[in-house]
C-alpha cells in the first residue's frame, strides 16, 4: 500500500488558516467523523463518555497501513492536498492536518486501524486488501510513542482520552455535561443531514443514545431528527444548474401551511457536504418564506448547494464553518427561484392534507397500487424517483394543477375539483394572496378629486401615511385631507376606514396586506361558477399559494387516494358480498 500521508511544504501551511479547532467534546466528535467520512466511511460509531472526558470513534472506511498511522498526527500532515494549487480544488471535508496534532497536545491519543478493500476518492493512493492492523499510541506533539499489530476488522478506530487534562482551566470553562452532550448531538445531526447515506449509532457511558438509519435522501433523513415532522410536510427538489461547472441545488422546505416553528432553530445552509453559516443565504431564505408563515414563527429548510471547488475559499475559518462564496448574487437568485419553485401546487409537488395522511397509515402499504385509483398517471417523475428512494429531480416540465370550480359551501368555501381528488378552498384568504402579490408587484399610489377627509389623527399617523407614500396635509382644527390613496382603495365605499388602519403602523409590507385583506372578497360573499373559477386560476398562478399573508393554510384537500380507502373500493367485489 502506497503512503498517502504527507507534511504539508511551510509555503502551503502558510496559507490556511490556522487555529485551535479543539475546543469541546462536540469539536472532537466533528473531526474525528469528517476523517472517517473523507475515508469513505458508510458506518460510523460515536461512543462518548463524558465524565472521564474520552472519545471513541469507529468506522468502516479505507483505513490507513503504518506508514501512514506514523505520519497521521505530525503537525499539518495529511493525505487531502499537496500543494498551493490544492486549496483551490477541496473536495474533503479536512485538509489542515492539524485535528490529530491538536489533539496530542491536549489529550492521549489511540489510533487502530487497518487497510480494507474499499477506497476512498478523496485520497490519492490505493489501498490493498488483507493488510495488517496495526495499534499506534501518539506522545506529545505526534510522534508514534508505541506500535504494535491488532486484530481490528478494515477501518479505523481513534480513541482520545483524558482531553484537556493538563489544562484544568479549560474544562472549568466548559459549558454542563448537559450542554455539551447537546452540543454533540446537534454536531452528529448537522453532519448526518449532508451526508443521509451513512449509518450512526451513538453511545454515552456505554449505553445506547441514539442512532441514525441510512436515507436516500435528506429529505427521507429529517423526519428522524425531527419526530414531529411527516413526511409529507416536506418539498424536496434538485436543481441541476445550467453551467459547465454542474453544480446543483438540493433544498428541503418544510411547507408553510404544514409545519414551521417558534424559534430560528431549523434553518440549515450546506455547502459541498459542511454545515456552514452564511448570513447573507440565511436572510435569502427568511426572504422568500415572508408572509408566508404566522406572526413569530420561523421556516424548516435545508439547504444543500454542491458547487465547484475553485468556487468557494474555505480558509475564513480555522473551524471551516464560516466561507467565501464567488458570486454570491447569483446563488441568492438560484435559491430563490428554487424555494418559489417548491412552493408551486401542481403535480409534482401535491401532497395529500393532514388528516388523509393519518388515515393512509392505517391502510396497507399494496394498497396504494390498487384499481380503485382514477388517476394513476399523476404523480411525476420526480415524485416516483422520490417513492423509489432515488434523489428528486427538478420539476420544470410539471404543468399547473387544474382546478375546477363546481360550488360553494356556506358562501365561504370553494368547493374545487381536480384529476386527483377534491379540494376545498377559502375564497376570502385565497383572492387575498392574489391581490397581496399583485400589490407587491404594482404598488400604485392614484390622486382623488374629493380628498379623503380623517378626523383627530396623532402625529405617528400621520407620519405612517407618508411613509407610504400617501399625499396628507392639514385641513383645519384637527383635520386632515388625504389627497392620494392606494389604487385598489378607490372603488370601495369603506376608503376612510382603510385609510385609518394604514395609519396604525408597519412597513410597506404591512400596508400592503392590510389593503390586500380588506380589499378581497368577504367570507359570507356568494360567487357564480365563473366568479369561483376565476379566483381559483388566479390563486394557482401566484408564488406562495400555500397560506395567506399571514400564514394560514389557504386549501384543504381530500385526494382521490384517500376517497377510496374512506369507501373501501379496494374491496374484492365476491369478499364484500360475503362469498
Amino acid at each position: 500500500m502506497v503512503s498517502t500521508i504527507q507534511v504539508l511544504p511551510k509555503e502551503v501551511v502558510h496559507l490556511i488558516t490556522a487555529g485551535e479547532v479543539i475546543d469541546s467534546l462536540a469539536s472532537v466528535v466533528r473531526e474525528l467523523v469528517e476523517n472517517s467520512l473523507d475515508a469513505g466511511a458508510t458506518r460510523i460509531v460515536v461512543s462518548i463518555w463524558p465524565e472521564q472526558w474520552r472519545v471513541r470513534v469507529a468506522d468502516n472506511g479505507c483505513g490507513m497501513n503504518l506508514e501512514d498511522l506514523q505520519r497521521a498526527a505530525s503537525a499539518h500532515s495529511t493525505s487531502k492536498i499537496k500543494s498551493c494549487a490544492d486549496l483551490w480544488k477541496i473536495n474533503s471535508l479536512g485538509f489542515r492536518g492539524e485535528a490529530l496534532h491538536s489533539l496530542t497536545t491536549l489529550a492521549d491519543l489511540e489510533i487502530w486501524s487497518r487497510p480494507g478493500t474499499s477506497v476512498s476518492p478523496l485520497f490519492t493512493g490505493g489501498t490493498e486488501g488483507g493488510g495488517n492492523g496495526w495499534r499506534v499510541v501518539y506522545g506529545y506533539g505526534g510522534e508514534a510513542a508505541h506500535i504494535e499489530v491488532a486484530a481490528i476488522a478494515p477501518g479505523t478506530v481513534v480513541t482520545v482520552s483524558n482531553l484537556f487534562g493538563n489544562c484544568s482551566a479549560r474544562r472549568q470553562g466548559l459549558p454542563s455535561v448537559a450542554q455539551q452532550m447537546k452540543a454533540v448531538q446537534a454536531t452528529i445531526q448537522q453532519i448526518a443531514l449532508c451526508h443521509p447515506q451513512v449509518a450512526w449509532q451513538v453511545w454515552q457511558n456505554g449505553r445506547e443514545w441514539f442512532t441514525i438509519s441510512p436515507a436516500a435522501t435528506m429529505g427521507k433523513l429529517l423526519p428522524q431528527l425531527l419526530h414531529q415532522v411527516r413526511p409529507s410536510d416536506l418539498q424536496e427538489l434538485q436543481v441541476e444548474l445550467p453551467n459547465s461547472r454542474q453544480d446543483s441545488l438540493y433544498l428541503v422546505v418544510g411547507l408553510p401551511d404544514r409545519c414551521h416553528r417558534h424559534r430560528l432553530d431549523w434553518l440549515r445552509v450546506a455547502v459541498n457536504g459542511r454545515i456552514v453559516k452564511a448570513p447573507e443565504i440565511e436572510q435569502t431564505i427568511l426572504g422568500a418564506f415572508h408572509r408566508t408563515l404566522p406572526r413569530d414563527r420561523y421556516p424548516i429548510c435545508c439547504l444543500h448547494l454542491l458547487i465547484s471547488p475553485d468556487q468557494i475559499n474555505w480558509n475564513r475559518n480555522p473551524a471551516k464553518t464560516e466561507i467565501y462564496l464567488n458570486d454570491l448574487s447569483y446563488w441568492q437568485q438560484q435559491i430563490n427561484q428554487a424555494i418559489e419553485q417548491a412552493f408551486q401546487i401542481n403535480s409534482a409537488t401535491l401532497k395529500e392534507a393532514v388528516h388523509t395522511t393519518r388515515v393512509g397509515k392505517l391502510i396497507k402499504a399494496a394498497e396504494e397500487q390498487g384499481s380503485y385509483n382514477t388517476n394513476p398517471s399523476t404523480p411525476s417523475t420526480s415524485r416516483q424517483s422520490l417513492q423509489r428512494g432515488e434523489p428528486p429531480q427538478r420539476a420544470a416540465s410539471s404543468t399547473p394543477h387544474t382546478l375546477k370550480a363546481v360550488g360553494q359551501v356556506n358562501n365561504t368555501y370553494i368547493v374545487a375539483e381536480h384529476p386527483g381528488g377534491l379540494w376545498l378552498v377559502e375564497q376570502h384568504i385565497a383572492h387575498e394572496r392574489v391581490l397581496y402579490e399583485q400589490l407587491c408587484d404594482r404598488w400604485q399610489i392614484v390622486s382623488v378629486e374629493a380628498p379623503i377627509i380623517l378626523y383627530q389623527l396623532s402625529p405617528a399617523q400621520v407620519s405612517q401615511l407618508q411613509r407610504i407614500g400617501l399625499d396628507i396635509e392639514p385641513f383645519g382644527e384637527q383635520l386632515w385631507a388625504v389627497r392620494s390613496i392606494p389604487a385598489m382603495l378607490q372603488q370601495r365605499e369603506d376608503m376612510a376606514d382603510a385609510i385609518l388602519e394604514l395609519s396604525w403602523g408597519g412597513d410597506l409590507q404591512t400596508a400592503q396586506v392590510a389593503v390586500a385583506c380588506r380589499s378581497a372578497i368577504r367570507n359570507g360573499t356568494p360567487l357564480s361558477l365563473p366568479e369561483m373559477q376565476q379566483i381559483l386560476d388566479d390563486w394557482q398562478r401566484t408564488r406562495n399559494p400555500r397560506t395567506c399573508p399571514h400564514g394560514r393554510p389557504i386549501y384543504l384537500s381530500l385526494e382521490e387516494s384517500a376517497l377510496a380507502r374512506f369507501f373501501r373500493r379496494h374491496w374484492v367485489i365476491g369478499k364484500s358480498h360475503g362469498i
